[in-house]
């Protein structure tokens, strides 16, 4: 039996850093959980389903490299809706957007997690690509994604190349997260992470294409504002507000 869910009494496995910091920072913690639990995620006209709320909060931790939060979160997100597998492949993909060397502490992380709470590593397998036809169908991704003039954006360069055969072929075409999670988390990553301007705001018209349309996105931006700062979500607006122009 798997030991998530929203009332367990794993309290060591829940909250292994907040107990502590409800000790010794009660004041701080006070106006942490009122903003977070009440104004955030019950502000009228921003919220989001609580599975999409906690994928998207995840993503960003992860952006934003948050790895003491997230240890926190993921048992709280695998008990209101996340599967296992939704899990690993965020993190999997999270490796294009942020590097090898900020993704790895998170996915040791999520794989300790699932194993303490009876999960069974490794997971079925979600690859739907061969090294033979992953270019070709990374690049039918992007042009899903972005317009048909993708198809052929790989020829410009290696690093395009690469982009098409290993970002969207490795990944975006994996089982477990559909295409629209799939650009949901990378607006997320890039959210979160800061810097990456001209890509979020690419992105953010991905996600328009896709049917994630400003008014989602800008309530994914308000979700995600507690754990990345006022600076980062006026920036994510500013970019989705200017994609939404184009």
């Amino acid at each position: 039996m798997l030991k998530f869910g929203k009332q367990s009494n794993d309290k060591e496995m829940e909250e292994p850093k907040m107990m502590n910091y409800h000790e010794t920072d009660p004041e701080f913690m006070k106006i942490i959980e009122h903003f977070t639990l009440e104004e955030v995620a019950k502000e009228p006209g921003q919220e989001l389903p609580d599975d999409t709320r906690y994928l998207v909060i995840l993503a960003t931790l992860l952006g934003c490299q948050g790895l003491d939060v997230y240890k926190d979160m993921l048992p709280k997100a695998l008990g209101e809706g996340l599967t296992p597998i939704m899990v690993k492949e965020m993190v999997y993909q999270a490796v294009d957007y942020l590097g090898l060397g900020r993704v790895m502490p998170f996915l040791s992380v999520t794989n300790d997690i699932l194993t303490v709470g009876g999960v069974k590593l490794p997971l079925p397998a979600q690859a739907t690509t061969t090294m033979e036809n992953r270019l070709e169908k990374g690049a039918e991704a992007q042009a899903e994604i972005f317009g048909e003039h993708m198809k052929e954006a790989w020829k410009a360069g290696h690093i395009n190349r690469w982009l098409a055969a290993n970002c969207f072929g490795d990944y975006y075409t994996r089982n477990g997260l559909d295409l629209k999670q799939r650009e949901l988390i990378t607006f997320c990553f890039l959210v979160a992470q800061g810097g990456c301007e001209p890509q979020l705001t690419a992105h953010a018209k991905g996600n328009m294409n896709l049917g994630n349309d400003k008014d989602f996105l800008l309530r994914v931006v308000s979700q995600c504002l507690p754990y990345i700062g006022y600076p980062r979500s006026l920036n994510a607006v500013a970019c989705v507000n200017k994609a939404a122009e184009l």
